[in-house]
């Protein structure tokens, strides 16, 4: 089989633009609706998408003046579209700053149990002082401390996976015995940020392990996605830009004795979809002119470190922003939307309309054909594995996208026309992790 796209759909609320929900179609209360996201999920797998994918943070994000806000805490919501799918791969985000790892790795086990190994975690250690003050913290702990713990955390969540063998329970009715003592262990971990006993209270999940996905694009974050990562959710603007941190992350994944195939990387990509490129970008524009710049505004000197006066709407970023590595919070991101401003010599009003699609990933208005061609165009220059897609509206956005899109690549046979496996792990054509083998004393009493 030729080499074949990977399609997750990164699901938010009424749509990834921010002005989304003041169109007539949208549901403005649509953030807490576990029906909208039932039959959002249910569109993706009518489509054939690897998964479908909820970001999530620990704070409430932003002005709630700017776009709905709040969220239903991501894991609870994936057990529901668990019971309403049966193939599409579910993924939620977690944080490692703000959690301990035994009890992240029982919910992602639990979700991979209840779905039947459709489960998938995308790893993330959490920007801002804000989120920090709801856990007693006065400030965010460092970049580097993040990372430092992030890649300690997964260590541990590795070892609780692992602590039952697949073979412990047996479940010998005759001899009443429901599972073997020596084949669910300790794992007795003492480390520099963490002390866990074990084992998991729950034996070893279909996946073995959740699928584990990364985010972050910073020196740091692609260290941390080398080692761990299976799949890494990015944001490029330009296709050299995808194609020098594709070639990077490979190369970085081999160099700590990985298969580079084994890491996927999907970039993010809004993709505005009409019958012909005027409807696209009369849709494009009308989305744009319902953006409240205040609040834009607002939101970007947050970004950028600075004050909303120090952006005047109508000339460029100023000369004197801080340098990244000054940067505690999202460094990457804020490199990107530097960058995209600075390259294209954009006004502040004309980096937020940019930025008002997709938060500084690629935005993309055109037809079906168009998008497919896109698409297909960074996937066959050795830019992506795949694609995040991020509808601008939903679910109109989405449903074009799986009615339109979906199968111009089924046609030029980049894009499955039916599931072949029942996992996650299945969809992205990864292994499942052998575990811990059983031991000499197990084989000797089996």
């Amino acid at each position: 089989m030729s080499r074949q796209l990977h399609l997750n759909a990164f699901l938010m609320s009424t749509g990834h633009h921010e002005a989304s929900w003041r169109l007539s179609e949208s549901n403005p209360f649509a953030n807490t609706s576990v029906e909208h996201y039932r039959s959002l999920a249910q569109i993706a797998e009518r489509g054939k998408f690897d998964s479908v994918f909820f970001a999530d943070s620990p704070v409430l994000f932003g002005d709630v003046g700017r776009r709905p806000a709040g969220s239903l805490e991501p894991t609870v919501l994936l057990t529901a579209l668990a019971a309403a799918t049966s193939r599409i791969g579910l993924i939620a985000t977690a944080s490692t700053t703000y959690n301990d790892p035994f009890n992240l790795a029982r919910r992602f086990a639990s979700v991979d149990h209840v779905s039947g190994g459709r489960a998938g975690w995308n790893v993330v250690t959490t920007a801002g002082p804000e989120a920090a003050k709801n856990f007693n913290l006065a400030d965010q702990p460092a970049h580097a401390e993040r990372y430092d713990r992030a890649a300690e955390f997964l260590e541990v969540a590795y070892k609780l996976w692992d602590s039952w063998q697949d073979d412990a329970p047996i479940a010998d009715k005759e001899s009443g015995v429901w599972a073997l003592n020596d084949r669910v262990v300790p794992i007795d971990h003492v480390g520099r940020h963490f002390q866990v006993r074990g084992p998991l209270n729950l034996p070893r999940s279909p996946q073995g392990h959740p699928l584990i996905v990364q985010a972050g694009s910073s020196e740091d974050g692609k260290g941390l996605a080398a080692r761990y990562a299976e799949a890494v959710f990015t944001a490029q603007q330009t296709l050299e830009d995808a194609q020098a941190f594709y070639k990077d992350l490979k190369a970085r994944t081999a160099a700590v004795g990985r298969d580079p195939s084994t890491l996927l990387i999907l970039p993010g990509i809004v993709p505005v979809i009409g019958g012909t490129v005027e409807e696209a970008l009369r849709l494009e524009q009308e989305l744009d002119s319902l953006i409240r710049p205040e609040y834009a505004r607002l939101q970007l000197a947050r970004t950028l470190r600075v004050k909303p006066e120090d952006l005047p709407f109508d000339q460029q970023l100023p000369a004197d922003l801080p340098d990244e590595d000054e940067i505690e919070g999202a460094k990457s991101r804020y490199t990107l939307i530097v960058t995209l401003a600075r390259r294209e010599k954009l006004t502040v009003r004309e980096l937020i309309g940019r930025l008002g699609g997709g938060r500084g990933h690629r935005t993309f208005s055109g037809t079906p054909e168009q998008v497919a061609d896109a698409i297909q165009e960074w996937f066959d220059a050795d830019a992506a594995d795949g694609f995040n897609i991020m509808p601008a509206v939903l679910p109109s956005g989405l449903t074009a996208f799986v009615d339109h899109v979906v199968p111009i690549l089924q046609q030029r046979g980049l894009f499955r026309t039916e599931y072949t496996g029942t996992t996650l792990r299945d969809h992205y054509g990864l292994a499942r992790p052998a575990g811990r083998r059983t031991s000499v004393v197990s084989e000797a009493t089996a």
